[in-house]
């Protein structure tokens, strides 16, 4: 089971680190996304690591402001949210997934092995 944390309040311009975590070894060797999901809008993917961590890719709405990195001896894929912007505002969810390719991120229900229950992220002044 995934657990998400490091959600909260930020100003316009601050910073967030998400940590997604595990009881059990699953996050070892696996694919991991993290996707959000804004009020009225549809979820969406951010970020994706591969399993070794030497593969990453992003949206382009948040390219070259987040980051995302995992240290397998923890169990824990991170998220550093920089220079937050208003509409990053959304819930926050890291995920088991079939792949982190490159191009464009497009996501299907059917590449998701499963959901962490997400963090909420808040950017407002």
């Amino acid at each position: 089971q995934l657990v998400e944390s490091g959600g909260g309040l930020v100003q316009p311009g601050g910073s967030l680190r998400l940590s997604c975590g595990s009881s059990s070894d699953t996050l070892d060797y696996s694919v991991i996304g993290w996707f959000r999901q804004a009020p009225g809008k549809e979820r969406e993917e951010v970020a994706c690591i591969s399993s070794a961590g030497i593969t990453t890719n992003y949206a382009d709405s948040v390219k070259g402001r987040f980051t995302i990195s995992r240290d397998n001896a923890k169990n824990t894929v991170y998220l550093q949210m920089n220079s937050l912007k208003l509409e990053d505002t959304a819930v926050y969810y890291c995920a088991l997934t079939k792949r982190c390719s490159s191009g464009p991120l497009v996501y299907y229900s059917s590449d998701i092995y499963s959901w962490g229950k997400g963090t909420p992220v808040t950017v407002s002044s």
